[in-house]
């Protein structure tokens, strides 16, 4: 069997971590100088490498990385001390090779910076076959008695300041592979700016299925916010005229994040707002098909959690069905808290499924607030969560604010507790019974 190509393995510096062997790659090649600033001068500003790492020894030995600007190897420029045996090394060859896809382009553009070439590119051997100047020019060097290559490419050399000589090569099959790397670079970045960009309009759409305006109520000041970790989210809340003096506040979680998140919280939004008008006390029949459609068009582990509320203006009555979500947090206004736990299972799991309505009566003052579990669930840096306790206190602390500045206070104690990414989506709803 033949040995390697030139171009075998061009692409394997990259660890691939699905091997069990593991990652190898080439550090540095030394290169001895005698001036070290002055040659890093030239590996910087004439060859355009960049600095990897300059260490300053208390032997007092002067050495720096250098590497060129796919970073894949490194070059280590040394000054050996003058009686050293490295010290003759130096305006030597090197035997280090520098591949590019276009030798001539790199010959022009460092030797307008100042490189020193011996001799202009030259053609490898297939080129000299392939235009009938094989017998003219000098076959490339190799072995006595080696077979003549087949691969066409270009080579020439060239000097640092102290004579140190490296070979500057390019192959056909190289160039190709590279030119076909970049075509994939350059779709893949087109791709992913689509990506960008379709998940920008997605954000914006599903920023308008919030509600844009609050009907006004007589007893109730309320607002809501929803806060998606990624571009778009699989929580939802919402608040629904149900008729004159009656409102229904909702907070939903869906399971799962992201787009399929994103358009199940769309299809409950919109199955919700297209159920016309709810009996006065009785939401039992809008979620029951609510659930049977989650069961019928979605996936068989997709559910919601939802708590869904009615309040009667002019009565401070509030109805509420809690499927499987947080329980609401109930604060009177005399400092005693109720939680407003589950009266029935989640949605999109069980065809046969009914619920529950309990209900309690406001006085001014009392402070109701509905929420996802991205708020009590967010993890500060000793992966403690914030927790429902903390959100008691942050309720108690601002009771007498009105309801959005409240909400806003609450909101930013969750993003100073867990300061880092967010990992879940944010939903909060405070309503606050107003005073006489």
């Amino acid at each position: 069997m033949g040995g390697p190509s030139p171009t075998d393995g061009v692409n394997g510096s990259a660890p691939h971590p699905d091997r069990q062997a593991p990652h190898l790659r080439l550090s540095n090649v030394s290169i001895f100088v005698r001036d070290l600033d002055k040659s890093l001068r030239f590996y910087l500003d004439q060859l355009g490498f960049s600095l990897a790492f300059d260490p300053h020894l208390k032997s007092g030995r002067r050495w720096a990385l250098v590497s060129p600007p796919d970073g894949t190897a490194m070059l280590s420029v040394v000054q050996p001390k003058p009686d050293s045996a490295e010290y003759k090394l130096i305006g030597r060859p090197t035997h280090v090779i520098f591949l590019t896809e276009d030798v001539t382009a790199k010959f022009v553009e460092w030797r307008k910076r100042g490189v020193r070439f011996p001799r202009v590119p030259r053609l490898r051997r297939l080129q000299y076959e392939q235009q009938g100047l094989a017998k003219r020019l000098p076959d490339p060097p190799g072995p006595v008695g080696e077979s003549k290559p087949v691969w066409g490419g270009i080579f020439t050399s060239f000097e640092d300041l102290d004579g140190n000589s490296f070979l500057l090569v390019s192959f056909d099959d190289v160039s190709r592979e590279i030119e076909a790397q970049r075509r994939a670079t350059t779709e893949k970045l087109e791709s992913e700016r689509r990506t960008a960009q379709e998940l920008e309009i997605a954000k914006q759409v599903q920023g308008r299925l919030f509600p844009q305006s609050l009907p006004s109520l007589r007893t109730l000041d309320y607002a809501g916010i929803c806060l998606p970790a990624r571009a778009v989210g699989g929580d939802y809340y919402d608040f629904l005229r149900l008729g004159r003096d009656r409102l229904a506040l909702v907070v939903g979680d869906i399971s799962g994040k992201g787009i399929a998140a994103a358009l199940l919280m769309a299809s409950l939004q919109a199955n919700l707002r297209s159920q016309g008008s709810i009996p006065l006390g009785r939401p039992q029949r809008v979620l029951r098909s609510v659930n049977q459609f989650f069961c019928e068009n979605t996936p068989e582990t997709a559910y919601a959690t939802l708590f869904f509320a009615e309040y009667v203006d002019k009565l401070r009555l509030l109805r509420y069905v809690n499927c499987g979500h947080p329980s609401a947090l109930l604060l009177r206004n005399n400092g005693t808290l109720e939680r407003l736990e589950s009266t029935c299972t989640v949605l999109g799991l069980f065809p046969d499924w009914d619920c529950a309505v309990e209900e309690r009566r406001l006085s001014p003052g009392d402070t109701l607030a509905l929420y996802t579990d991205g708020v009590t669930e967010a993890r500060n840096t000793n992966d403690e969560e914030f927790g429902v306790e903390r959100l008691i206190d942050a309720l108690r602390r601002n009771r007498d604010l009105p309801s959005q500045a409240m909400l806003a206070s609450i909101v930013d104690d969750v993003r100073k507790f867990s300061p880092h990414e967010q990992h879940d989506d944010i939903t909060l709803i405070v309503a606050k019974c107003r005073r006489k």
